[in-house]
């Protein structure tokens, strides 16, 4: 793609996603866009060409401003090593679990909160801890010395806790992060290969997604945490509020999708996008979900769970609520949300929504583009069908 702004310049070849405390958030990667606006004329956008629309596209939610044709974004070189950490304990007594739970927070706090380190922990009923982090640019001893204080306070305490799967430590280049014939020689069950005939020899999905295909999600909520709950004072708040969420459902906090602890140039650029200002100060995107397999109304066997959906609804409802209790002005991620979040536009974009608003207005004033709680979804029916406000925000 030609441009004359001549901010275009990148190279290399990792993103951000589970490294976004190293490397900061997608949206602020992207460059530059082509977009067919309402009007039906292809725009350039970037910093110096309809640089309103260009800051919508970096976080203002999908398919609201126009249909993006073609994207040019930043990259980054890889780091030298990728890694991951996994283990599952369960503590005997509710309070030996409070005390996991703050050892992990703890720990987290003091040695996590810096760009190598992503991904997350889950708390959940049953008095159990799940760790799935990952990390880049530590080698094996590096990250195995960073864990090594809450393995040896396991050890000593076996009484109180049960390790179902011990701490694990894994890292290697990561240029073969992705090889899957090295994925199959050393983690296996890490990925699932394509089996139908002809399929090339390269293709594979990791296995942890396999559930999401076809998945049936009864209750969706994440709010983003701020930074401050980590601080000595209001840490023993955050420790109840996660042990009395877990009483209802499992609460995972997932530590790359807040910026707090990232690089100061990374947090700046995250700043100039349309996504809530929330996410430069949180420590960690707290989700609680709960779903099903596949379902079909009508279809024998496998119609929806109704009681089921229910139950669980009502569950991860209260237990997002005990985390709620904590923050004065929630917010969420647009992406990973509730279907049914009542203020949206507070949640999802904060303080940038009248300035969304004003670019939805300017770039598609007759409402063609309609997405269910998106940017001006606010002037239509629930269909997108019929007008029933301005569309100037709520």
């Amino acid at each position: 793609m030609e441009s004359a702004c001549p901010l275009l310049s990148s190279s290399a070849r990792a993103s951000a996603g589970r490294t976004s405390k190293k490397y900061g958030l997608a949206a602020a990667g992207l460059l530059e866009a082509e977009v067919v606006t309402a009007d039906g004329v292809a725009r350039i956008a970037n910093a110096c060409t309809n640089p309103d629309l260009f800051w919508g596209l970096k976080g203002g939610g999908g398919g609201t401003l126009g249909v993006v044709t073609r994207v040019t974004l930043r990259t980054r070189e890889l780091p030298s090593f990728f890694g991951a950490v996994f283990g599952k304990i369960t503590a005997a007594s509710e309070a030996a679990f409070r005390e996991l739970i703050s050892r992990a927070i703890t720990l987290y706090s003091s040695q996590l909160l810096n760009p190598h380190w992503g991904e997350q922990m889950r708390f959940g009923p049953g008095n159990e801890l799940e760790i799935a982090m990952v990390f880049q640019d530590l080698n094996q001893r590096q990250a195995e010395e960073v864990w090594r204080p809450i393995r040896e306070w396991l050890d000593a305490s076996k009484r109180d806790f049960t390790i179902v799967n011990p701490i694990k430590v894994v890292a290697g280049p990561a240029r073969l992060f992705w090889s899957p014939a090295i994925l199959k020689t050393f983690s296996p069950n890490a990925i699932v290969m394509d089996d139908r005939p002809n399929a090339p020899a390269s293709n594979f999905y990791w296995a942890g997604d396999r559930d999401q295909v076809g998945q049936v999600l009864y209750a969706y909520r994440s709010a983003w945490l701020p930074v401050s709950l980590l601080k000595e004072k209001d840490r023993p708040r955050l420790v109840d509020a996660l042990f009395r969420s877990t009483r209802h459902w499992q609460m995972s906090l997932h530590f790359n999708k807040g910026l707090a602890g990232a690089p100061a140039e990374e947090i700046a650029a995250a700043r100039d996008t349309a996504m809530n200002p929330a996410v430069l100060d949180a420590f960690a995107l707290a989700i609680c979900a709960g779903g099903g397999p596949p379902a079909f109304p009508g279809f024998k066997g496998h119609e929806p769970d109704q009681t089921q959906a229910h139950r669980a609804a009502g569950a991860v409802a209260k237990s997002m609520d005990e985390l709620l209790k904590l923050i004065d002005q929630p917010g969420s991620y647009v992406s990973e949300s509730d279907f049914f979040e009542p203020k949206w536009w507070q949640s999802f974009w904060g303080t940038n929504y009248p300035r969304l608003a004003a670019v939805k207005k300017k770039y598609d004033p007759d409402g063609l583009f309609f997405v269910h709680h998106g940017v001006g979804s606010e002037a239509w029916s629930a269909d997108g069908f019929t007008r029933v406000g301005s569309g100037q925000g709520p």
